[in-house]
């Protein structure tokens, strides 16, 4: 009987690093969503719009004289998630937009329940490549809305087209993107 310690030994040793190894990929699973949605804020993956501020925008505009005036076609897209009792839209759906130049869209929002709701918008612009080079500078999205029952508020949203995205042949041919918002319904 001598013999088994070592045997032991190793058969615990082994279950402590499946415990470990279980316990690692859990925490893993749990941290995949935000550590994902960073990847995508940081690199545009995915047509993740990039958080800008003023005085990037302002460099923007400054980039976009040498750009010869291109424009793009911007369309709004408006959504809510089943269980947000919202009314949601753009106030216009397309608007042209000229590289490099500030610009704001204007969307709606009407609380059509009897009790207050508070959601978070999603995001993403299509096409995919244009994300990296779609530039907001503030944005209804970046904190959680409250709308009391009745409540109909206006939400805007300041953005620019990056200069840099006529410089990517990615880009080649891209004539409109697509700016879409989703509301998913969030705990006050």
């Amino acid at each position: 009987m001598a013999g088994t310690a070592p045997i032991e030994r190793r058969n615990k040793r082994v279950a402590l690093y499946a415990v470990l190894a279980a316990l690692a990929m859990l925490g893993l699973g749990y941290a995949s969503v935000p550590l994902y949605r960073i990847f995508c804020q940081v690199t545009g993956f995915a047509g993740t719009p990039q958080r800008s501020t003023l005085a990037d925008a302002i460099t923007a505009e400054q980039m976009a004289k040498s750009a010869g005036g291109r424009t793009f076609s911007i369309r709004f897209d408006a959504n809510t998630a089943p269980d947000v009792p919202w009314a949601f839209r753009p106030r216009q759906v397309t608007d042209t937009v000229q590289v490099g130049e500030r610009d704001m869209a204007v969307f709606e929002a009407k609380n059509l329940s009897s009790v207050p709701v508070t959601g978070t918008a999603s995001f993403n612009v299509e096409p995919e490549q244009a994300g990296p080079y779609f530039s907001k500078i503030q944005c209804f999205c970046f904190t959680s809305q409250t709308l009391q029952p009745g409540q109909e508020v206006t939400m805007p949203v300041l953005f620019y087209i990056d200069p840099k995205a006529l410089d990517d042949p990615n880009m080649d041919g891209v004539e409109q993107i697509t700016l879409s918002y989703t509301f998913h319904r969030t705990k006050a």
